[in-house]
C-alpha cells in the first residue's frame, strides 16, 4: 500500500502504517493549516503548515506540548523570550506559559499535546 492509497481522516491516522508528516498537510498563501492526526483523551497530534510571516498569537494551554519543526524555520516564543528552531528541533511549550509561533520560513511542524495533571 502507498502512502497516496491512505486517507487520514481529520481526528485519525491509520494504524500499522508508516506515513510522511510533510505530504499531510499543503501550505496556503497567506494562512497557517492544521490538521488533526490523533486525538485522545491522553493527549493529541497536529500537523501545522505556516506560510511565511503567519503565526499563531500568544495563548496559554493548561497542558505541556513539544512542537516538533519538521520543515523550514520558526521563532517560537515562551514566555516573552523568543526562541529560534529550525527542521529537525524540538521545543517543549510548558503548560500554562504564554507563548506565540512565527513563520520565519514556510515551515511545518507536529504539535504533540500531553494533557495531564
Amino acid at each position: 500500500m502507498k502512502e497516496s492509497d491512505i486517507m487520514v481522516t481529520p481526528s485519525e491516522m491509520p494504524a500499522a502504517v508508516p506515513l510522511l508528516p510533510l505530504g499531510l498537510a499543503a501550505y496556503q498563501e497567506g494562512a497557517v493549516v492544521s490538521r488533526t492526526l490523533l486525538k485522545r483523551a491522553g493527549g493529541t497530534i497536529t500537523l501545522f503548515a505556516f506560510d511565511d510571516a503567519q503565526g499563531l498569537s500568544e495563548h496559554t494551554a493548561p497542558f505541556d506540548a513539544v512542537a516538533h519543526v519538521l520543515e523550514g524555520e520558526a521563532e517560537i516564543t515562551i514566555a516573552g523570550t523568543p526562541i529560534k528552531a529550525a527542521a529537525g528541533e524540538l521545543v517543549l511549550l510548558p503548560a500554562n506559559q504564554p507563548h506565540a509561533v512565527h513563520a520565519r520560513t514556510r515551515f511545518k511542524m507536529l504539535l504533540t499535546m500531553i494533557r495531564s495533571a
